[in-house]
């Protein structure tokens, strides 16, 4: 895992980034802001470790472009301002963490090692998905109800895969279309109509009964 330091401060920067490192972490330091973001957007670091006052350009300003360029980018704020306004602002304008000046650094790394973890965590991308008696294999587009394959078309396969990541949700026929059909409009068809009664008889056949109802005037709902 890279890291990267943006700190002002040298004798800051070189103490955490010497901890860091004794801790597996590869790290790379900046000295103000301008050379900091240039380095953030590089996209080689796992996270950022930002202080918010900063020469050229201050620290929210490097958070706000990191943040408009590479969202899923990790920044810890360290930063000398504590009032709890401080703290509301960084956190809203997307940090992930705050720590404030002094700290300990064994505390810094184990926010450090958490942030990386969660972020890894939702890197990841999903492969299955699970309700009630239905089993879905993402990757090989496989569901299984019951234990029982069930053999779906494309679409009936988006529509399973729709309502179990919004399962006990109403889910209307206008967001299906832009979901699934890519229609910004009701092309006023009866294909959904259609596909969800195809996709409910297999269901029962498997012997999943009454797990896909119509909420009238409203949508289907998956639920059990």
């Amino acid at each position: 895992m890279k890291l990267l330091i943006i700190e002002d401060d040298q004798t800051t920067r070189e103490f955490v980034a010497k901890g860091l490192q004794e801790h597996g972490y590869i790290v790379d330091q900046a000295a103000d802001g301008n050379e900091g973001l240039m380095m953030a957007l590089s996209g080689e670091y796992d996270l950022v470790i930002l202080d918010r006052m900063l020469p050229y350009l201050d620290g929210m300003k490097v958070l706000s472009a990191i943040k408009a360029t590479q969202e899923s980018l990790p920044v810890l704020i360290l930063s000398a301002m504590d009032s709890v306004e401080d703290r509301v602002d960084g956190l809203q304008a997307g940090s992930d963490d705050y720590l404030i000046k002094p700290f300990a650094l064994a505390e810094l790394i184990a926010r450090v090692d958490i942030i990386i973890n969660r972020s890894q965590r939702q890197s990841r991308p999903q492969t299955s998905l699970s309700y009630d008696c239905l089993e879905v294999d993402l990757r090989a587009h496989r569901v299984t109800c019951n234990k029982i394959e069930l053999q779906l078309q494309p679409k009936e396969f988006q529509l399973i895969q729709h309502f179990i990541e919004h399962s006990e949700q109403v889910v209307s026929r206008m967001r299906l279309f832009e979901s699934i059909w890519s229609y910004h409009f009701d092309p006023k068809t009866n294909v959904i109509d259609v596909h969800v009664a195809n996709l409910r008889r297999k269901l029962e056949d498997a012997g999943c009964h009454d797990l896909l109802p119509t909420v009238r005037g409203a949508g289907y709902v998956l639920r059990r």
